[in-house]
């Protein structure tokens, strides 16, 4: 319906505009048959226009919206500017101007002279005071290294050549044993290796090292990590000794490399402490750890650090190095554990890899909390002072009349009896026990 309508709409528009055919020039009077207002009384109408509507009225028009002009919410005079603000952004990982920057051991050319120097860490000097302080009056005192190190274990009093020998054989039980295992298994061969023939002295010597049975020598040193090997290892080099050096122990690195089971540490640590001369740096776990830690060097082994430590290092402390650090390793900066809060260097900001929140509790317990009056006298003054339980280290098989020395005592405490659970325990730990010390549980038989 609508489109029929439509369409006979649009023919009668059509009709109307071919009703004439001659093309005119369009003027005013022309068009006037298509205006909107009506024609006047006066006007007659023209011939063909009677049928003919407004071309506007042909076709329906629809409503358009109204359109209203927009008004702006907030008008700007044309002269304003708009201001950004810039920042930069410095990044945390650069270190700020008063920052210290702690350089690890390194090696510079002189321009100069055309020659490598060897450039110590910057800091190396502060830290090792500290240290030092730390272990002879502070927390790092009285570590089991200071009593029960391997050049304090040989018996006093004695044949010097008898002196050294001991001296070498607990630097060969120490490998991969606490200080306080290896003091007890030289104390039961000082007091328990039979003597190699009737009427001679009892303990540790090298003829009797020589006799001895190797069963018995293993029950004797058990409580030590792998006695198996360190058993063949003393047995052979007592035959070394005997054969190329006299009954007595080399005099040279070389010579005690030579020697079964004696590595770099433990030749350099004999020389030292059995001959009284230090011709390089005794370097273990300890102070492999801990001067990586610092960051002295970057080395990936205990010979590694001996060798970059040595370039720079003076050599009248290569000698002392060892015992501070192991003694350090083992009182405050252990291998798990660390006691960042106690120690000084991390207070002081001088560890880089001290644990932060370690360190923030620890500068928190030191605060000293004053109290003045008006004048500014001093009324009340208090200290917060962390009390630490201190345990020792006592072996599990300890004989009865084994003491523990500790400085700063009178009489040094004994063991008198162990608790069955911590004996238990402790032997788990413990590979190739010999079966007769261990005590099996007996199990009931089911009914």
């Amino acid at each position: 319906m609508r489109t029929s309508r439509i369409s006979q709409e649009t023919s009668r528009i059509i009709n109307a505009t071919s009703a004439s055919p001659q093309t005119r020039r369009s003027t005013r009077s022309s068009v006037a048959k298509y205006s909107h207002s009506p024609a006047t009384r006066n006007d007659p109408p023209s011939a063909g226009a009677q049928d003919v509507s407004d071309i506007e009225d042909a076709i329906p028009s629809r409503k358009r919206k109204r359109e209203t002009p927009r008004t702006p919410l907030k008008q700007f005079p044309c002269n304003t500017t708009t201001a950004v603000k810039t920042e930069t952004e410095q990044s945390s990982l650069a270190p700020s101007k008063d920052r210290k920057i702690r350089k690890p051991a390194r090696h510079v050319k002189n321009e100069e002279t055309g020659e490598v120097e060897i450039h110590p860490p910057n800091d190396w000097a502060e830290v090792y005071a500290v240290v030092k302080e730390m272990r002879l009056t502070g927390v790092a005192r009285n570590a089991a290294v200071d009593t029960m190190g391997c050049e304090r274990l040989a018996e006093k009093g004695i044949d010097p050549k008898i002196k050294r020998y001991q001296t070498l054989t607990a630097l060969m039980l120490s490998s991969q044993t606490k200080d306080t295992t290896n003091a007890l298994a030289m104390a039961r061969l000082q007091k328990e290796l039979p003597a190699h023939k009737e009427g001679a002295p009892v303990g540790l010597n090298l003829e009797n090292i020589l006799s001895v049975d190797p069963k018995l020598l293993n029950e004797l040193i058990w409580a030590v990590g792998f006695h198996n090997n360190k058993t063949k290892y003393i047995k052979a080099a007592a035959e070394i000794l005997r054969d190329h050096w006299n009954g007595d122990i080399p005099d040279t690195i070389e010579g005690l490399m030579s020697l079964p089971g004696v590595g770099p540490k433990m030749a350099y640590l004999c020389m030292s402490g059995a001959w009284g001369r230090t011709e390089g740096i005794g370097v273990d776990v300890h102070v492999h750890r801990i001067t990586n830690l610092w960051g002295w060097n970057k080395t990936k082994g205990p010979e590694d650090t001996r060798l970059a430590l040595q370039e720079w290092l003076p050599k009248e402390l290569w000698h002392e190095i060892n015992w501070l650090l192991v003694g350090f390793g083992q009182a405050v900066c252990l291998a798990v554990g660390r006691k960042c809060g106690d120690c000084e260097l991390g207070l002081k900001g001088l560890c880089k890899s001290a644990d932060r929140s370690k360190v923030a509790v620890g500068r928190k317990m030191r605060e000293e909390k004053i109290k003045k009056d008006e004048e500014g006298n001093v009324i009340e003054k208090k200290e917060t002072v962390k009390v630490e339980e201190v345990t020792i280290d006592f072996p599990i098989n300890a004989a009865p009349d084994f003491e523990v020395p500790v400085e700063g005592t009178s009489e040094p405490p004994v063991c008198k009896e162990l608790v069955k659970e911590e004996e238990t325990a402790d032997m788990e730990d413990i590979p190739n026990i010999p079966d007769h010390q261990v005590k099996k549980p007996t199990r009931r038989s089911r009914t």
